[in-house]
């Protein structure tokens, strides 16, 4: 065991890098103002957009976000972590904000919203490449949940900031996005720094500048990496699904709404409250154990889900279990990526993040549909047994990425020289 496995929380906290905390603290005051993707229909079928039309501009916001992390991945290998989030977020302020100005055409709406989509979603890999090169090598996994709880904070928080907002005036909820948008585009240009903290001794020490072709060829040879991505897939698909089906569960079984709250509001203060102090133990076993162990986890979880028409006890069983999933294998997951090499790094955390985002569309249909034709406990033995072949696939894909090799540079040949 190493002492990096042996520091607190608070002594971690203590020793994280400035730029990290500027990072953290803008990611959070970003996600404060996160209203578009959760309150756009509502929004929407409350000014008297049809309920279908309403659906075409989330999943145009949902489009918009796919590509936007592949957007900001190749931005930030080009000019940096800053430089894409400055843009991204100074991009995003005037698209989120105009969104209530053009809801009455119905083309400038979707192209509003889907551009928004990609904007807001282009500063992921910026700000895990960012945390990646500035947290220190043995904090790096504990950086990651330290971003996951900031995450988590602003979407606990933001909900109840819009139940305020909405009861004074329906469009503020965009405009104070675009605000927050704004605000993280001029932290981020004013606290983070301009250069990059990979330390290189001269220019001949650097990486070298690889073709996007060249990335892309070394992942998909790089069979490890893919069966991380696939079991990252069947995560974010049963995550999504889940948000989507467990409210309706709990209404189709015969419980109030209010079970729901209850449920969501124990999984955000165990998440904030737990995770970084569970992540000091995680640390100390490989990562693809705790890939495993955490889907186990959640899979118990979904188990239980499975029996919610017996007792609303198995409720909040469940979602106690599949929320100690997540933090048991979540920061080792989303930390992976930003452990390969610079020149390889933010493609590969733009891959990670698009792969997402397309798990994240499909998943609420595919729930919705299994539990419409199956059930419930059709529904959440699927995602148990996913949950299974996920975690058992992170025992080979979260291995240590393999050591690039650098191809060396012939020597040039002296012309009348005889070997």
């Amino acid at each position: 065991m190493t002492g990096a496995t042996r520091t607190g929380v608070f002594a971690v906290l203590r020793s994280t890098p400035a730029p990290v905390r500027y990072l953290l603290g803008g990611v959070l005051v970003n996600q404060l103002g996160a209203f578009v993707q959760t309150f756009l229909i509502l929004y929407l079928t409350f000014r008297g957009t049809s309920v279908g039309f309403a659906g075409v501009c989330l999943a145009a916001y949902s489009v918009g976000a796919i590509f936007g992390a592949m957007l900001g991945g190749e931005l930030t290998h080009r000019f940096g972590g800053r430089a894409t989030i400055v843009t991204a977020m100074t991009c995003a302020a005037p698209l989120v904000a105009s969104i209530p100005l053009v809801r009455g055409t119905p083309w400038a709406l979707v192209t509003a919203v889907a551009l928004s989509g990609l904007a807001i979603q282009a500063y992921r890999p910026a700000a895990a490449v960012l945390l990646a090169e500035y947290m220190p090598e043995e904090h790096k996994v504990m950086g990651f949940s330290m971003m996951r709880i900031a995450l988590n904070i602003g979407a606990a928080v933001a909900p109840l900031i819009a139940a305020v907002v909405i009861q004074v005036n329906w469009d503020l909820l965009f405009w104070l996005d675009g605000m927050t948008a704004a605000l993280w585009a001029l932290l981020a240009f004013v606290l983070l720094p301009k250069g990059s903290n990979t330390p290189h001794e001269s220019k001949a020490d650097a990486p070298p500048a690889l073709s996007a072709r060249a990335v892309y060829g070394t992942m998909i040879r790089d069979t490890r990496f893919l069966c991380y991505l696939v079991a990252g897939l069947f995560g974010m698909m049963i995550y999504a699904g889940w948000v989507a089906v467990l409210p309706l569960n709990i209404v189709d079984a015969g419980y109030p709404v209010g079970l729901y709250s209850t449920v969501l509001v124990i999984s955000s203060v165990v998440l904030i409250t737990c995770e970084l102090k569970i992540t000091t133990y995680i640390v100390r076993i490989p990562k693809n154990l705790a890939g495993l162990f955490g889907n186990l986890v959640s899979a118990l979880g979904f188990a239980l889900y499975g029996l919610i028409a017996q007792h609303q006890f198995f409720v909040i069983a469940g979602a106690l279990l599949a929320v100690s999933g997540l933090m048991i294998h979540g920061p080792s997951t989303a930390s992976h990526p930003a452990t390969f090499p610079v020149e390889l790094r933010s493609r590969y955390i733009a891959t990670k993040e698009t792969l997402s985002g397309v798990a994240a569309t499909i998943g609420p249909v595919l729930g919705l549909f299994l539990w419409s034709e199956f059930g419930g406990p059709g529904f959440w033995g699927f995602c148990a047994v996913l949950s299974v072949i996920a975690g058992s696939m992170h025992i080979y894909g979260l291995k240590q990425p393999p050591v690039v090799e650098k191809v060396a540079e012939p020597e040039p040949e002296v012309v009348g020289e005889r070997p």
